[in-house]
Protein backbone atom coordinates (compact mmCIF):
# COMPACT_ATOMS: atom_id res chain seq x y z
CA UNK A 1 0.00 0.00 0.00
CA UNK A 2 2.97 2.37 0.71
CA UNK A 3 4.95 1.38 -1.99
CA UNK A 4 1.83 2.43 -4.49
CA UNK A 5 0.70 5.55 -2.29
CA UNK A 6 4.72 6.81 -3.11
CA UNK A 7 4.29 6.36 -6.80
CA UNK A 8 1.33 7.77 -6.94
CA UNK A 9 3.08 11.16 -5.14
CA UNK A 10 5.62 11.62 -7.91
CA UNK A 11 3.48 11.33 -10.65
CA UNK A 12 1.23 13.82 -8.95
CA UNK A 13 4.03 15.78 -8.43
CA UNK A 14 5.11 15.48 -11.92
CA UNK A 15 2.19 16.83 -13.16
CA UNK A 16 1.98 20.35 -11.13
CA UNK A 17 4.87 22.57 -10.92
CA UNK A 18 3.90 22.47 -6.82
CA UNK A 19 1.28 20.92 -4.20
CA UNK A 20 0.30 21.81 -0.98
CA UNK A 21 0.58 19.01 2.06
CA UNK A 22 -3.20 19.70 2.11
CA UNK A 23 -3.63 19.18 -1.44
CA UNK A 24 -1.62 16.03 -1.36
CA UNK A 25 -3.33 14.50 1.85
CA UNK A 26 -6.51 15.22 -0.22
CA UNK A 27 -5.52 13.18 -2.62
CA UNK A 28 -3.74 10.38 -1.42
CA UNK A 29 -6.17 9.95 1.40
CA UNK A 30 -4.17 10.59 4.03
CA UNK A 31 -2.85 13.10 6.86
CA UNK A 32 -0.32 15.87 6.75
CA UNK A 33 1.78 14.01 8.96
CA UNK A 34 1.82 10.99 6.95
CA UNK A 35 2.85 13.28 3.49
CA UNK A 36 5.63 14.60 5.35
CA UNK A 37 6.68 11.22 6.35
CA UNK A 38 6.28 10.45 2.75
CA UNK A 39 8.34 13.27 1.36
CA UNK A 40 11.03 12.15 3.32
CA UNK A 41 11.29 8.52 2.63
CA UNK A 42 11.21 9.69 -0.86
CA UNK A 43 13.59 12.38 -0.92
CA UNK A 44 16.01 9.41 1.22
CA UNK A 45 15.51 7.11 -1.71
CA UNK A 46 17.10 9.62 -4.14
CA UNK A 47 13.46 11.07 -5.69
CA UNK A 48 14.68 14.70 -5.34
CA UNK A 49 11.63 15.75 -3.54
CA UNK A 50 12.06 19.72 -2.18
CA UNK A 51 9.91 21.32 0.61
CA UNK A 52 8.90 24.88 0.47
CA UNK A 53 8.51 26.81 3.65
CA UNK A 54 6.06 29.34 4.20
CA UNK A 55 2.47 30.12 3.84
CA UNK A 56 2.76 30.25 0.09
CA UNK A 57 5.26 26.99 0.22
CA UNK A 58 4.68 23.35 -0.66
CA UNK A 59 6.54 20.20 -2.31
CA UNK A 60 7.72 20.08 -5.91
CA UNK A 61 10.43 18.03 -7.59
CA UNK A 62 13.34 19.35 -8.77
CA UNK A 63 15.84 18.96 -11.37
CA UNK A 64 13.28 18.15 -14.14
CA UNK A 65 13.02 14.59 -12.58
CA UNK A 66 10.77 12.38 -14.34
CA UNK A 67 9.80 8.74 -13.25
CA UNK A 68 9.34 5.81 -15.66
CA UNK A 69 6.16 3.85 -15.82
CA UNK A 70 7.97 0.78 -13.93
CA UNK A 71 5.39 0.87 -11.12
CA UNK A 72 2.33 -0.07 -13.00
CA UNK A 73 0.96 -3.44 -12.38
CA UNK A 74 -0.74 -5.38 -14.87
CA UNK A 75 -4.30 -4.35 -14.21
CA UNK A 76 -2.96 -0.99 -14.48
CA UNK A 77 -1.37 -1.64 -17.65
CA UNK A 78 -3.73 -3.03 -19.26
CA UNK A 79 -6.58 -0.59 -17.80
CA UNK A 80 -4.33 2.50 -19.27
CA UNK A 81 -5.06 1.04 -22.70
CA UNK A 82 -8.93 0.96 -22.00
CA UNK A 83 -9.11 5.14 -21.70
CA UNK A 84 -9.73 5.80 -25.34
CA UNK A 85 -12.31 5.73 -27.78
CA UNK A 86 -10.40 4.63 -31.21
CA UNK A 87 -13.30 5.92 -33.53
CA UNK A 88 -14.10 8.94 -31.20
CA UNK A 89 -10.15 9.78 -31.26
CA UNK A 90 -9.95 9.55 -35.33
CA UNK A 91 -12.85 11.72 -35.73
CA UNK A 92 -11.30 14.50 -33.63
CA UNK A 93 -8.38 14.02 -35.59
CA UNK A 94 -6.46 12.75 -32.22
CA UNK A 95 -5.70 9.20 -33.78
CA UNK A 96 -1.96 9.69 -35.20
CA UNK A 97 -1.73 11.15 -31.43
CA UNK A 98 -2.93 8.59 -29.47
CA UNK A 99 -1.20 6.25 -31.35
CA UNK A 100 2.17 8.06 -30.62
CA UNK A 101 1.38 8.11 -26.86
CA UNK A 102 0.67 4.84 -26.69
CA UNK A 103 3.91 3.47 -28.19
CA UNK A 104 5.59 5.76 -25.59
CA UNK A 105 3.80 4.32 -22.78
CA UNK A 106 4.34 0.85 -24.52
CA UNK A 107 7.80 1.67 -24.51
CA UNK A 108 8.29 2.77 -20.88
CA UNK A 109 6.61 -0.53 -19.50
CA UNK A 110 8.42 -3.17 -18.21
CA UNK A 111 8.76 -6.16 -20.78
CA UNK A 112 6.60 -8.27 -18.65
CA UNK A 113 3.93 -6.04 -19.67
CA UNK A 114 4.20 -5.08 -23.11
CA UNK A 115 1.31 -7.51 -24.17
CA UNK A 116 -1.23 -4.82 -22.25
CA UNK A 117 -2.40 -3.12 -25.19
CA UNK A 118 -3.25 -6.29 -26.85
CA UNK A 119 -4.31 -8.30 -24.41
CA UNK A 120 -6.83 -5.29 -23.34
CA UNK A 121 -7.92 -4.89 -26.83
CA UNK A 122 -8.86 -8.27 -27.51
CA UNK A 123 -10.84 -8.62 -24.20
CA UNK A 124 -12.56 -4.93 -24.52
CA UNK A 125 -13.92 -2.77 -27.20
CA UNK A 126 -16.54 0.00 -26.88
CA UNK A 127 -18.83 0.92 -29.59
CA UNK A 128 -20.38 4.14 -28.94
CA UNK A 129 -22.76 4.48 -31.87
CA UNK A 130 -26.32 3.48 -31.24
CA UNK A 131 -27.78 0.25 -33.24
CA UNK A 132 -29.60 1.22 -36.51
CA UNK A 133 -27.70 3.96 -37.53
CA UNK A 134 -25.20 5.25 -39.67
CA UNK A 135 -22.91 7.47 -37.27
CA UNK A 136 -21.97 10.39 -39.45
CA UNK A 137 -19.36 12.55 -38.62
CA UNK A 138 -19.78 16.30 -38.44
CA UNK A 139 -17.18 17.74 -41.27
CA UNK A 140 -16.65 20.95 -38.02
CA UNK A 141 -15.03 18.33 -35.35
CA UNK A 142 -11.48 18.27 -35.84
CA UNK A 143 -11.30 22.01 -36.17
CA UNK A 144 -13.39 22.60 -32.55
CA UNK A 145 -11.28 19.77 -30.75
CA UNK A 146 -8.02 21.55 -31.91
CA UNK A 147 -9.96 25.30 -30.48
CA UNK A 148 -10.76 22.72 -27.23
CA UNK A 149 -7.49 21.67 -26.63
CA UNK A 150 -6.15 25.41 -27.17
CA UNK A 151 -8.58 27.27 -25.74
CA UNK A 152 -9.46 29.18 -27.85
CA UNK A 153 -12.83 31.37 -28.48
CA UNK A 154 -14.44 30.53 -32.25
CA UNK A 155 -17.13 32.16 -34.34
CA UNK A 156 -20.11 29.86 -34.87
CA UNK A 157 -22.80 29.92 -36.82
CA UNK A 158 -25.62 27.39 -35.58
CA UNK A 159 -29.03 26.44 -36.57
CA UNK A 160 -31.67 26.95 -33.90
CA UNK A 161 -35.04 25.90 -35.13
CA UNK A 162 -35.83 27.75 -38.11
CA UNK A 163 -33.21 30.52 -37.58
CA UNK A 164 -29.29 30.71 -37.76
CA UNK A 165 -27.84 32.71 -34.69
CA UNK A 166 -24.32 34.05 -34.78
CA UNK A 167 -22.56 33.55 -31.36
CA UNK A 168 -19.06 33.90 -30.69
CA UNK A 169 -18.07 30.50 -28.21
CA UNK A 170 -15.58 29.65 -25.37
CA UNK A 171 -15.87 25.89 -26.22
CA UNK A 172 -14.89 24.24 -23.09
CA UNK A 173 -15.38 20.18 -24.22
CA UNK A 174 -16.68 17.68 -26.40
CA UNK A 175 -19.27 14.78 -25.31
CA UNK A 176 -19.93 11.56 -27.70
CA UNK A 177 -23.46 10.29 -26.76
CA UNK A 178 -24.94 7.43 -28.65
CA UNK A 179 -23.45 8.48 -32.18
CA UNK A 180 -23.72 12.23 -31.99
CA UNK A 181 -21.00 14.76 -31.15
CA UNK A 182 -22.44 17.73 -28.89
CA UNK A 183 -20.80 20.97 -27.62
CA UNK A 184 -20.04 22.59 -24.15
CA UNK A 185 -19.49 25.91 -24.44
CA UNK A 186 -20.14 29.60 -22.82
CA UNK A 187 -21.02 32.52 -24.99
CA UNK A 188 -18.10 34.44 -24.84
CA UNK A 189 -18.98 37.74 -22.52
CA UNK A 190 -20.42 35.39 -19.67
CA UNK A 191 -23.48 33.59 -18.90
CA UNK A 192 -23.63 29.86 -18.36
CA UNK A 193 -22.23 26.85 -20.11
CA UNK A 194 -24.71 25.63 -22.67
CA UNK A 195 -25.36 22.44 -25.45
CA UNK A 196 -24.88 22.76 -28.90
CA UNK A 197 -25.18 19.74 -31.75
CA UNK A 198 -22.21 20.03 -33.25
CA UNK A 199 -23.77 18.78 -36.76
CA UNK A 200 -26.30 21.97 -36.72
CA UNK A 201 -23.63 24.72 -36.60
CA UNK A 202 -23.67 25.92 -40.64
CA UNK A 203 -19.96 27.48 -40.49
CA UNK A 204 -16.82 28.11 -37.67
CA UNK A 205 -14.11 29.90 -37.56
CA UNK A 206 -11.55 29.74 -34.47
CA UNK A 207 -10.26 32.67 -33.37
CA UNK A 208 -6.80 33.78 -32.48
CA UNK A 209 -8.33 34.87 -28.88
CA UNK A 210 -7.95 32.31 -26.03
CA UNK A 211 -10.23 31.98 -23.08
CA UNK A 212 -9.62 31.85 -19.80
CA UNK A 213 -11.34 28.32 -18.45
CA UNK A 214 -13.32 28.66 -15.18
CA UNK A 215 -11.25 25.94 -13.15
CA UNK A 216 -14.91 24.97 -11.40
CA UNK A 217 -16.28 23.25 -14.43
CA UNK A 218 -16.29 19.90 -14.69
CA UNK A 219 -17.24 18.79 -17.87
CA UNK A 220 -18.50 15.18 -16.59
CA UNK A 221 -20.89 16.57 -14.02
CA UNK A 222 -21.91 19.33 -16.78
CA UNK A 223 -23.25 16.66 -18.96
CA UNK A 224 -24.96 13.96 -16.49
CA UNK A 225 -26.76 18.03 -15.20
CA UNK A 226 -27.57 18.62 -18.79
CA UNK A 227 -28.93 15.21 -19.89
CA UNK A 228 -31.16 15.04 -16.75
CA UNK A 229 -32.52 18.05 -17.44
CA UNK A 230 -33.21 17.44 -20.80
CA UNK A 231 -35.02 14.16 -20.09
CA UNK A 232 -37.43 16.47 -17.56
CA UNK A 233 -38.06 19.13 -20.10
CA UNK A 234 -40.25 16.59 -22.42
CA UNK A 235 -41.93 14.90 -19.85
CA UNK A 236 -45.01 17.30 -20.05
CA UNK A 237 -47.93 14.81 -19.35
CA UNK A 238 -48.95 12.19 -17.23
CA UNK A 239 -50.54 8.53 -17.76
CA UNK A 240 -51.94 6.63 -14.89
CA UNK A 241 -51.06 2.92 -15.77
CA UNK A 242 -51.65 -0.52 -13.74
CA UNK A 243 -48.77 -3.31 -14.30
CA UNK A 244 -48.50 -6.46 -13.79
CA UNK A 245 -45.43 -7.84 -12.00
CA UNK A 246 -43.93 -8.76 -15.46
CA UNK A 247 -45.04 -5.02 -16.56
CA UNK A 248 -43.04 -3.58 -13.52
CA UNK A 249 -39.59 -5.69 -14.80
CA UNK A 250 -40.37 -4.47 -18.55
CA UNK A 251 -41.23 -0.59 -17.48
CA UNK A 252 -37.64 0.57 -17.66
CA UNK A 253 -36.97 -1.06 -20.97
CA UNK A 254 -39.91 0.56 -22.44
CA UNK A 255 -40.06 3.96 -21.42
CA UNK A 256 -37.47 6.91 -20.37
CA UNK A 257 -35.52 5.65 -17.79
CA UNK A 258 -36.27 8.81 -15.68
CA UNK A 259 -39.94 8.54 -16.19
CA UNK A 260 -39.40 4.86 -15.06
CA UNK A 261 -38.06 5.81 -12.35
CA UNK A 262 -40.26 8.59 -11.45
CA UNK A 263 -43.43 6.38 -11.58
CA UNK A 264 -42.12 3.00 -9.82
CA UNK A 265 -40.77 5.17 -7.19
CA UNK A 266 -44.06 6.83 -6.63
CA UNK A 267 -45.79 3.42 -6.88
CA UNK A 268 -48.28 2.28 -4.02
CA UNK A 269 -48.51 -1.80 -3.05
CA UNK A 270 -49.56 -4.30 -5.15
CA UNK A 271 -53.20 -5.56 -5.29
CA UNK A 272 -54.45 -9.14 -4.49
CA UNK A 273 -53.23 -9.71 -8.04
CA UNK A 274 -49.84 -8.20 -7.72
CA UNK A 275 -50.62 -5.43 -10.20
CA UNK A 276 -49.29 -1.77 -9.04
CA UNK A 277 -50.69 1.69 -9.92
CA UNK A 278 -48.18 3.93 -11.54
CA UNK A 279 -48.10 7.89 -12.14
CA UNK A 280 -46.00 8.06 -15.71
CA UNK A 281 -44.19 10.82 -16.89
CA UNK A 282 -44.56 11.43 -20.66
CA UNK A 283 -43.43 13.21 -23.65
CA UNK A 284 -46.65 13.12 -25.14
CA UNK A 285 -49.65 10.82 -25.72
CA UNK A 286 -48.28 10.00 -29.21
CA UNK A 287 -45.16 8.99 -27.18
CA UNK A 288 -46.80 6.98 -24.07
CA UNK A 289 -48.78 5.28 -27.01
CA UNK A 290 -45.96 3.96 -28.61
CA UNK A 291 -43.71 3.31 -25.29
CA UNK A 292 -46.25 1.68 -23.40
CA UNK A 293 -47.57 -0.78 -26.40
CA UNK A 294 -44.43 -2.64 -25.90
CA UNK A 295 -45.64 -3.83 -22.96
CA UNK A 296 -49.06 -5.06 -24.70
CA UNK A 297 -51.43 -7.17 -21.79
CA UNK A 298 -48.84 -6.44 -18.86
CA UNK A 299 -50.02 -3.04 -18.63
CA UNK A 300 -53.55 -1.27 -18.55
CA UNK A 301 -53.97 2.59 -18.72
CA UNK A 302 -56.58 4.35 -16.88
CA UNK A 303 -55.60 7.40 -17.87
CA UNK A 304 -56.17 10.07 -19.84
CA UNK A 305 -59.01 9.07 -21.01
CA UNK A 306 -58.14 10.14 -24.65
CA UNK A 307 -55.09 7.40 -23.97
CA UNK A 308 -57.14 4.67 -22.85
CA UNK A 309 -59.59 4.95 -25.81
CA UNK A 310 -56.80 4.27 -27.80
CA UNK A 311 -55.73 1.16 -26.61
CA UNK A 312 -59.39 0.11 -26.58
CA UNK A 313 -59.70 0.50 -29.61
CA UNK A 314 -56.21 -1.31 -30.63
CA UNK A 315 -57.07 -4.43 -28.11
CA UNK A 316 -60.63 -4.58 -30.82
CA UNK A 317 -58.58 -4.34 -33.62
CA UNK A 318 -56.24 -7.13 -32.46
CA UNK A 319 -59.01 -9.33 -31.18
CA UNK A 320 -60.37 -8.90 -34.66
CA UNK A 321 -57.68 -9.60 -36.66
CA UNK A 322 -57.01 -12.69 -34.37
CA UNK A 323 -60.64 -14.11 -34.71
CA UNK A 324 -60.17 -13.49 -38.85
CA UNK A 325 -56.77 -15.96 -38.63
CA UNK A 326 -59.15 -18.58 -36.35
CA UNK A 327 -62.08 -18.49 -39.03
CA UNK A 328 -64.27 -16.52 -36.69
Amino acid sequence: MRAARLIKMVLLLQSRPVMTAAELARELEVSERTVTRDAQALSEAGVPVYADRGRAGGYRLVGGYRTRLTGLARSEAEALFLSGVPGALREMGLEDAASAARLKVSAALLPSLRDAPDSAAQRFHLDAPAWFREPETPALLPVLAEAVWEDRRVAARYRRGDEEVRRTLEPYGLVLKAGVWYLCARVAGGGSVRTYRIDRFGALDVLDERFERDEDFDLPGHWAAEAERFARSILRGEAVVRLSPEGVRRLPYAVDPLSAREALGGAGGPDARGWVTVTLPVESQEVAHSQLTALGPEAEVLAPAALRERFAADAARIAALYRGADGG
